[in-house]
């Protein structure tokens, strides 16, 4: 167990369940924050328009994967704040 989290452990199962209702609103609070851009926006309707004119033309949640299990995996890309 993190020792960083313990006094967490040690509140009422109460106080408990009300820390993680908070948690849960603050990152819905987030969410609802993120801001999409128009142009993905309108990119997002048009592919849904486009699959509701032509529904058989997307793949199963098994098909898509299946097509991420066999595909070769692309090289790691480092990240733009770590040195190297």
């Amino acid at each position: 167990m993190n020792t960083e989290f313990e006094p967490l452990f040690k509140l009422s199962r109460a106080e408990r369940l009300q820390l993680v209702e908070d948690l849960w609103d603050s990152i819905v609070q987030e969410d609802a924050e993120l801001s999409v851009s128009e142009e993905k926006r309108a990119e997002l309707r048009r592919r849904k328009e486009r699959f509701l004119q032509h529904p058989s033309s997307g793949r199963t949640w098994e098909q898509v994967k299946q097509r991420a299990r066999t595909q070769p995996r692309l090289p790691a890309v480092p990240d733009a704040g770590s040195q190297s």
